[in-house]
């Protein structure tokens, strides 16, 4: 499968598709405008930060206790539930009068909830294509992605030049609901991959399998670390360019787009695997810019270029799926997506306080040049792995499967 008509013309991808999509649009209009809320009552940039990506560092816990679910509870309860959790908290974000450690405190509670979205919906997808089809279907989804944070960052800015962070969040609550009632009404239910109970003993069991081959475990950590200090550099926008964030965000996503739109479509299957760690260095690079403190638009160009290296996540995703056997697909890209979401929410930890001390341009720096480095020391400790040929009774480009953990 290597056009988009062919993909489109797959059952279900269409409505996958846009329950992904306006769930993306909630998050980024009400992540915004939560960011801004924040940054208006307390002048904090570390308070700022992780309140725009706080849902992240809880993900650390979810992934710890409760990822066995996504392969073993249906994939469309899990989806629906998942967006009303978000439709019910972010209204609750939204009450006048909240204060600022009840406001964190829900977006912990989200953040929980939400470790089992991306092993749900990425074991999902995995299903409703054919195996042909999963990098195009990844990057259309990415795409879709940066297309919505466009979109949304664009939106949300111009929203909250003429309406209130609290109406802003609201109406992210509504696009939450909808999500909801796309994942209800287009897509089928399917029985869990898996069998037995979601537990915290098989949770542990299968995170430990899936850790113990050094192949996925460097895969993991390049999908992690470089990718968690960059997202952490962007979180600064708003105190970096409080009138200009929401272009700021913009920008990056269009970068992210044309980046999943060459990666997933013109990029042959053979030469993938060799982007990965040019991609991150593209990640990381543009923003040691930023030591200059650039103004809005050359911030822009930088933001822009960067953002293309977002698809080196494309490319590690589909190893990732080749060094893992089939039934513990949605735990495996549970795992990954708790990982990369709680080294972001760390990331944003780190340069919110670095912004505290110093300022978000020296933050935005730093943190750069750490990514920088961890993808060279990554390239280094991955070489061996990559020169090496494919076991005999592999999956094509992995290892041996194991057996599946049981409960």
């Amino acid at each position: 499968m290597r056009s988009y008509r062919s993909l489109f013309r797959t059952p279900e991808f269409t409505p996958y598709l846009l329950s992904f999509g306006t769930f993306a649009a909630g998050q980024t209009i009400g992540g915004l405008a939560l960011a801004t809320l924040v940054f208006r009552a307390t002048g904090s940039p570390f308070l700022s930060a992780v309140s725009m990506v706080g849902p992240q560092l809880a993900q650390l816990l979810g992934g710890a206790f409760l990822l066995s679910a996504a392969d073993r509870l249906p994939p469309l309860a899990i989806l629906t539930a998942l967006a009303l959790a978000f439709a019910a908290g972010t209204a609750v974000l939204a009450l006048p009068g909240l204060p600022i450690w009840a406001v964190f405190a829900v977006v912990l509670l989200q953040g929980l909830v939400a470790s089992l979205g991306g092993g749900v919906r990425g074991g999902l997808l995995n299903e409703i294509l054919s195996k042909d089809g999963y990098v195009l279907g990844r990057s259309v989804s990415n795409m879709l992605w940066g297309l919505t944070q466009m979109a949304g960052f664009a939106t949300g800015g111009a929203l909250l030049a003429l309406l209130s962070p609290r109406t802003c969040l609201l109406l992210a609550a509504a696009l939450y609901l909808l999500s909801a009632l796309v994942t209800r009404l287009g897509l089928t239910a399917r029985p869990p991959r898996s069998s037995g109970r979601p537990s915290l003993s098989a949770t542990w069991r299968t995170n430990s399998l899936l850790w113990s081959s050094r192949a996925r475990r460097l895969t993991y950590l390049g999908l992690w670390v470089p990718n968690g200090l960059i997202v952490g550099g962007d979180s600064l926008y708003v105190s970096y360019a409080p009138e200009a964030a929401g272009m700021l965000y913009a920008f990056g996503a269009l970068g992210m787009f044309v980046g999943d739109m060459a990666v997933g479509r013109l990029v042959p299957p053979a030469v993938r695997p060799r982007l990965a760690t040019p991609l991150r260095l593209l990640l990381a690079a543009p923003y040691l810019f930023f030591v200059l403190r650039p103004g809005v638009a050359l911030s822009a160009v930088a933001v822009t270029v960067a953002s293309v290296g977002f698809a080196a996540s494309l490319v590690l995703q589909e190893r990732l799926m080749s060094l893992t056997p089939d039934d513990l697909a949605g735990q495996a890209l549970g795992l990954h997506a708790t990982g990369m979401a709680a080294l972001q929410g760390v990331g944003t930890a780190l340069a919110g306080a670095l912004a505290q001390l110093t300022s978000p341009a020296t933050a935005m720096t730093l943190m750069a040049a750490g990514s920088v480095t961890m993808t060279l020391t990554l390239a280094a400790l991955g070489g061996h792995e990559e020169r090496q040929p494919a076991v005999p009774g592999a999956r094509p480009g992995g290892v041996p499967s194991e057996p599946a953990a049981t409960d």
